[in-house]
């Protein structure tokens, strides 16, 4: 009785924490597309501007017992509050369960909900919680999932991405993973529990992938050189010359009877897409050069020192001095990120020039790369190729509804599917297994 009273206020805790974080959400989605500071001045009501009390600002909660409508000047509060700040507590308090509370032979109908967490998260032994080793690591996914949903609420009203909604969850994941890594393998030697073949809780180069490691820190040191060239001016961003374009654009009167073009429409009459791809590609160079230059300057400097031996088990060549885990988590992060973000990049790069069109928002190649480094860049590259069947369901939808055929970016589409890999990753991997025809072996 006193374990299951503990663990469900554990489940409320994580609730009210997932509240209390959709509740910074609502501010973030109305502050942020305005410019506006998300700490100044503190919540008011927009209608009377009159500085909210605590009791206002309790999430959920504080919507119902006001029944709507503002305490001082009784205008009316749109339930959107509530409703993200439930949905953000829902996603904080679920994800617990079913990674930490749900037994691994837990079934719905024929699929196996147990195997929904990750092999290194899981119920207790009733000696250990994975939950205080593994912590760190789930903070970086609810991390993940509180800017997925921001990001989804500002796109699909502002078809634009606040690219620090992306760069919070990459920059957490830069600093939790190898530092989470490094604690591990000073106490425990290495990952208590993991999938076949990993060391870690993402795809890393493992302990013999010197090569990846150098390709990844290479990598990351040339979109710094890009980023440096970019504020120097000596590589010029893409779409400079856009708001210029745009105000020529609407100066002259709409034939009569047209309505104006909205800002979308204006967006994708531009003319020059594929110019300023050639931009991009310019930006994409160090970082290509970068993880070449890298990986093959640090598989030399093994060949070098301690050299290569083959393993006639592996079929690989392999060396004595192993990459140290928390080198491979921070690799792991940094290879995420450049692949999450680098097939996002790529496929807006060949759509604008193949349309004559942007193809994909920037934003929507930040938000990538942020799933990468959080999730890896496995779950990445399957998260961007899943979004094109979300994106076709939300058109399904909207043919059955017709409130629903409202036109939709694709971002929130893409953090749907990052949701969904992390969800149903087993499904994805029986399906992907099915179609490769490979053997599957199913828990």
């Amino acid at each position: 009785m006193l374990i299951a009273s503990f663990t469900v206020a554990q489940v409320i805790w994580f609730f009210a924490l997932g509240a209390s974080a959709g509740s910074l959400i609502n501010v973030l989605v109305y502050r942020l597309p305005l410019g506006l500071s998300v700490v100044t001045p503190p919540s008011r009501c927009p209608s009377c501007e009159t500085r909210l009390t605590w009791r206002e600002n309790i999430p959920i909660f504080g919507w119902l017992l006001l029944g709507g409508r503002c305490r001082f000047c009784r205008s009316k509060i749109s339930a959107e509050y509530p409703v993200v700040e439930f949905v953000v507590a829902v996603l904080f308090a679920g994800f617990y369960i079913l990674w930490y509370l749900t037994p691994p032979d837990a079934r719905f109908a024929w699929f196996s909900i147990g195997q929904i967490a990750p092999p290194w998260a899981g119920p207790g032994t009733g000696i250990v919680s994975p939950l205080a080793q593994t912590w760190p690591i789930f903070l970086q996914l609810l991390i993940l999932l509180g800017c997925l949903v921001a990001m989804t609420l500002v796109d699909a009203k502002t078809f634009t991405i606040p690219l620090i909604l992306a760069w919070i969850p990459a920059a957490a994941a830069l600093v939790i993973q190898p530092v989470t890594a490094f604690v591990i393998e000073r106490k425990l030697g290495h990952l208590w529990r993991s999938a076949p073949n990993w060391d870690w809780v993402i795809p890393t180069p493992g302990p013999h992938g010197w090569y990846w490691v150098g390709f990844a820190i290479g990598g990351a040191i040339g979109l710094i050189v890009s980023l440096i060239l970019l504020a120097s001016g000596l590589i010029t961003r893409s779409f400079a010359d856009y708001e210029e374009w745009e105000k020529q654009a609407t100066a002259s009167a709409p034939p009569e009877g047209e309505q104006p073009p909205d800002q979308q429409e204006l967006w994708l009459r531009y003319p020059h897409a594929r110019r300023e791809m050639v931009k991009e590609l310019a930006f994409l160079a160090p970082p290509a050069l970068g993880a070449i230059i890298g990986g093959w300057g640090a598989d030399r400097a093994i060949a070098a020192t301690v050299g290569w031996t083959f393993d006639p088990v592996s079929g690989g060549f392999v060396t004595p001095y192993h990459v140290p885990l928390w080198l491979a988590a921070f690799a792991g992060v940094l290879l995420g990120y450049l692949v999450g973000g680098g097939v996002a990049w790529l496929i807006r790069i060949f759509g604008s020039l193949a349309f004559g069109k942007e193809a994909m928002g920037l934003g929507d190649v930040h938000l990538m790369a942020a799933v990468g480094a959080c999730l890896g860049w496995i779950d990445a590259v399957l998260a961007f190729f899943l979004a094109a069947f979300v994106g076709v369901g939300w058109a399904l939808l909207g043919a059955v509804f017709g409130g629903l055929r409202r036109q939709l970016p694709y971002g929130p589409h893409l953090a749907v599917a990052s949701v969904l890999i992390v969800l149903f990753r087993p499904l994805v991997e029986l399906g992907l297994s099915k179609l490769l025809r490979m053997p599957v072996h199913l828990p």
